[in-house]
């Protein structure tokens, strides 16, 4: 109805296990957005930042200085990368490569709410079916009691177009 309409993703991640968050997605970001956004990731009981003392980000305008005050306020140090460094912060830069490649590429979103699903189940399938090669090429979050015999069976998302195959259970 209103035309193409451009998304920010703003993801966050752990680069010590690779596991992301979505922090947020908005049309326009603004600094009152990008304020909410450090509120949630610093929240003392669910917050992706509890017990982290360092962000990095690069050096878009939208890390104003009040989001970089309050993750402060809280001990964590936002550190800006560097201009025109890219290879800085490179596991951050693969993962949007991948869900760019994997997923973005091969759909287009009608609307907001079909991109969050898409960019949900994608992240879903990065932690729990996708392996990565800087982790020993081991899942992020591993299935507990995965059997080692049984038919292989396939699971799929986004109607088929990330799909992870595995070990089913043995017919009694």
């Amino acid at each position: 109805m209103r035309g193409l309409i451009r998304y920010n993703v703003l993801i966050v991640m752990d680069l010590s296990t690779r596991r992301v968050e979505v922090a947020g997605i908005c049309p326009q970001p603004d600094g009152d957005w990008m304020q909410q956004i450090a509120r949630n990731l610093t929240d003392g009981t669910d917050g992706f930042l509890t017990q982290k003392r360092l962000l990095i980000h690069d050096r878009d305008p939208v890390f104003t200085h009040e989001f970089r005050e309050i993750l402060k306020s809280v001990g964590v140090r936002a550190m800006r990368l560097p201009p025109k460094s890219p290879n800085l912060n490179a596991y951050c830069e693969r993962f949007i490569r991948s869900i760019k490649e994997e997923c973005l590429d091969r759909i287009i979103p009608i609307g907001e709410s079909h991109l969050r699903h898409a960019v949900y189940e994608y992240v879903e399938h990065y932690h729990r079916e996708r392996n990565h090669q800087g982790m020993g090429n081991e899942l992020l979050k591993r299935q507990d009691c995965e059997p080692s015999i049984g038919p292989i069976l396939c699971r799929e998302r986004l109607g088929g177009m990330l799909k992870f195959y595995h070990r089913g259970r043995q017919a009694a």
